[in-house]
């Protein structure tokens, strides 16, 4: 999701277009087949200064800003996306880039807690995400941890959030990246909303154990007015009311 994974991003992003053409082109569009009925994008200070009101006016509906990666890296426009955002209408929640070779989850979940992802029940705020997928960096695939360490790596963190909190925090990854390194581990979904990385016009299969995606992120490369460049665009599977219940925690 965030853009310090871009060669890796590119390169799984090409290779897909390459075996399948047609289907990449629907991919870029705002219109997935099995579109959800909300709509909504992602962003990091890749996408520069955005235009609120214009991406609010565009029919985007919510979104999730990062916020934090690992144990020192804050998103310089967290703080101007995540107030301007709120401010033009938009549904908006906090996202972490988990670096879970590096420290301990509750480390790791306490500082995105400390850095923009507490939560307030104001009907525009959402329990924050945990972005936890392919290592970009060195360390290998899955952290180099694991099976087993990674379940307990990403308890910790979810069982810091909540104890931060009080919210169960959302989930991003991908079908192939959880199940080969959590070892399909079925734990997290009977609380924790799944939001599905898969760029393409169906959902697909979801991670072991998932019955459902609550957020559904389809392409990468989607337009937006009030973004210059390219936006992660989203779903969520339900309507707005829905949403907000989420957000308020009354779902």
């Amino acid at each position: 999701m965030t853009r310090t994974r871009s060669p890796l991003r590119r390169l799984l992003a090409g290779g897909l277009a390459a075996l399948a053409t047609a289907a990449a082109a629907l991919v870029a569009t705002a219109t997935p087949a099995a579109a959800a009925t909300t709509p909504g994008i992602d962003v990091s200070r890749y996408q520069g200064t955005i235009n609120w009101t214009s991406v609010r006016n565009a029919g985007i509906q919510f979104a999730f800003i990062k916020a934090t990666e690992g144990t020192s890296y804050r998103d310089p426009n967290f703080n101007s996306n995540y107030t301007n955002a709120y401010h033009a209408g938009v549904i908006r929640g906090a996202y972490h880039f988990a670096r879970p070779n590096i420290s301990s989850g509750a480390t790791q979940a306490n500082y995105l807690a400390s850095n923009g992802g507490a939560w307030s029940a104001d009907s525009r705020t959402l329990p924050a995400a945990l972005d936890i997928e392919a290592n970009p960096y060195s360390g290998g695939y899955c952290y180099g941890l694991s099976t087993t360490g990674m379940r307990n790596w990403i308890q910790d963190f979810l069982s810091t959030y909540r104890s931060r909190t009080g919210r169960y925090a959302v989930i991003y990854t991908t079908t192939s990246w959880w199940n080969q390194c959590t070892g399909s581990w079925t734990g997290p979904w009977a609380n924790h909303p799944l939001w599905l990385a898969r760029w393409s016009s169906t959902p697909g299969a979801l991670p072991a154990g998932a019955s459902v995606w609550s957020f559904w992120q389809y392409t990468a490369t989607g337009r937006v007015s009030g973004i210059s460049g390219d936006v992660d665009r989203n779903y969520w599977n339900g309507d707005r009311t829905r949403l907000i219940a989420l957000a308020n925690n009354t779902a």
